[in-house]
């Protein structure tokens, strides 16, 4: 519920109230089963890490090309972003609101999730599948914003799935970094 809230209002939008309010609880009361509002936080936040990174290390130490390779990372961040999808919104958005030891870890391992795409752009690039004059961090910025605005726009109830959206985004991308000329390379 307060992955809700915070999606919903933002953290510094969200009382202790408002979240007891919401699981019929007493504000004081809530005390009693957490720390602090930025436990919550936390928690929530650290659990969209590791479902990002969880899926996305095995892609990334498999041994499939890197065009699949994308392919299935694009996949596994829509997975993420729209099966958590409050979460999703509250880890790009609400970190910020973290403690200076809390936001730096999470830092760090947003920052490991985008070296892991930005490895498989480079092996796409020496095995001369990408183009070779990609300016790779600057990529793997833009695939992970567009990735990450699913989540504020995606209803499970809209025209389409998340397997269709990453489809979707996937060959928009593959289009982009592929080479013009390169045989293996069938978006």
């Amino acid at each position: 519920m307060a992955g809700r809230l915070f999606s919903q209002r933002g953290y510094y939008g969200t009382s202790i109230r408002d979240i007891a309010a919401a699981i019929r609880l007493q504000g004081g009361s809530l005390y009693a089963h957490i720390a602090s509002k930025e436990e919550l936080l936390w928690e929530i936040v650290d659990e969209a890490a590791q479902a990002f990174l969880s899926g996305l290390e095995p892609i990334v130490r498999s041994e499939r090309p890197p065009l699949e390779k994308l392919r299935m990372a694009v996949a596994a961040h829509i997975r993420v972003v729209t099966e958590r999808q409050d979460a999703a919104v509250v880890f790009n958005h609400e970190w910020r609101a973290l403690s200076p030891k809390r936001r730096s870890e999470i830092l760090a391992r947003r920052d490991a999730y985008e070296a892991l795409f930005r490895e498989i752009l480079r092996e796409g690039i020496a095995a001369g599948v990408f183009r070779a004059d990609l300016d790779v961090p600057l990529i793997t910025r833009f695939i992970l914003t567009a990735l990450n605005g699913v989540a504020v726009w995606y209803h499970p109830k809209g025209p389409l799935s998340p397997d269709q959206i990453a489809e979707a985004f996937s060959d928009w991308a593959v289009r982009g970094l592929v080479r013009s000329e390169s045989p293996s390379a069938d978006p």
